[in-house]
């Protein structure tokens, strides 16, 4: 059996994207594969079993056939860290993720997914680190766009891994706006020579791996839906918050913006809304028109809104909402907690994200060279 720990620098860099790629990558070889997630932090309840959502979502594309207690024997929920600092955890956490590790003896290939950065885990004495040399596994790392700050994590995260004896096969580095900076894989390639790691590809930037549709971001605020809008597959391109007078307002959209805005400024939400059939429906300027109006025909139009603090808009704008055909859901939670609740929607792939899950298998097939990263996978040592 051969394995490697996909590790990151930190939250949000793209493992989960190079975990899909590379497994889809690794089943159309033939390879009997497995996948692990030793510690999850994000734990979800499938078939009436606790599963890191990661391996829920491998095991539902993939049609893996390891139980869930394999792919995913560790969780950390809200309050174990404090249990265990206090004692009051007594299992050896380190040798359940060793058996689970037993379980996929007999496959061809292994990808072990780690959480977060290096350290990550080092709290409950688990870090990707101490994991990884546990297991006898080399990393391989993701970062994301840039030249200097993946290159100054991806060192960093190296210096702990090599110092728990574990070995850095290379490095992934993802969201690389290849367009705007030619050359950039030879650049990285170059910074990290001196610290003996090969760069094993670089992914370029898709917003459709990074955005969420319309539709997650309903499910996931769980709001009021006032109104769906034409297209609840919609991913947006961006968010903005609106909390500024409506003319700035218009200049910070585009026409796949996702606007927060708590639902009593009525002055914003009416501007949008005029702008947003402005857009769908252009008309030849009167002479006299307002000037408002001529900045609401050059500007683009926002795809939705996401209606904050509880406050209900008179019926005169929400008919307004539903006259434009715009997307808005009422939530109960101010406009801060909501766009961090957004925020954390922005970069997790689901089961059910079928043309995101399609553009992954296929961005890391024309990127990476898979047969490659096989090549850094070295025998499990055993136990």
């Amino acid at each position: 059996m051969r394995q490697l720990y996909l590790a990151a620098t930190g939250q949000n860099r793209g493992k989960t994207t190079a975990s899909l790629g590379l497994v889809d990558g690794f089943v159309q070889r033939g390879l009997r594969t497995g996948f692990m997630k030793p510690v999850g932090q994000r734990t979800v309840i499938d078939e009436g079993v606790p599963a890191d959502e990661d391996a829920v979502l491998m095991r539902s594309v993939f049609g893996l056939a390891e139980p869930y207690q394999a792919m995913s024997p560790v969780h950390i929920p809200r309050g174990f860290t404090k249990s265990y600092i206090a004692g009051d955890v007594v299992e050896d956490l380190g040798a359940r993720i060793r058996r689970a590790h037993h379980t996929f003896r007999h496959h061809d290939v292994v990808l072990i997914e780690g959480t977060g950065h290096a350290g990550v885990g080092a709290v409950i004495g688990l870090s990707n680190a101490v994991v990884a040399a546990s297991l006898g596994a080399p990393a391989v790392i993701v970062s994301e766009g840039g030249v200097g700050r993946p290159i100054d994590e991806i060192v960093l995260n190296a210096a702990l891994f090599e110092r728990h004896g574990v070995p850095v096969a290379g490095a992934i580095v993802n969201k690389v706006d290849v367009a705007a900076q030619p050359g950039i894989r030879s650049v990285l390639e170059r910074g990290l020579a001196p610290y003996g790691i090969p760069l094993l590809g670089v992914l370029p930037v898709r917003p459709i791996l990074s955005n969420p549709t319309l539709e997650m971001i309903e499910e996931g605020l769980a709001g009021e839906l006032l109104h769906p809008g034409p297209d609840l597959e919609l991913v947006i391109d961006g968010v903005a918050i609106g909390a500024m007078e409506p003319r700035h307002m218009l200049e910070r959209i585009g026409p796949a913006t996702l606007v927060i805005v708590p639902g009593d400024r009525e002055d914003i939400i009416g501007t949008l809304t005029a702008a947003h059939l402005a857009g769908a429906r252009p008309r030849a300027r009167p002479a006299d028109a307002p000037q408002l109006r001529l900045d609401l025909e050059r500007r683009g139009v926002a795809s939705g809104l996401v209606l904050t603090g509880g406050y209900r808009p008179r019926p005169a704008i929400l008919a307004a909402i539903r006259a434009a055909d715009l997307f808005a859901t009422l939530v109960p939670a101010d406009t801060y907690k909501v766009a961090s609740d957004i925020h954390d929607l922005l970069v997790k792939t689901h089961p059910a994200d079928r043309e995101k899950i399609e553009t992954i298998k296929q961005l890391v097939a024309a990127n990476l060279d898979v047969d490659r990263i096989l090549g850094v996978a070295t025998e499990a040592i055993p136990a």
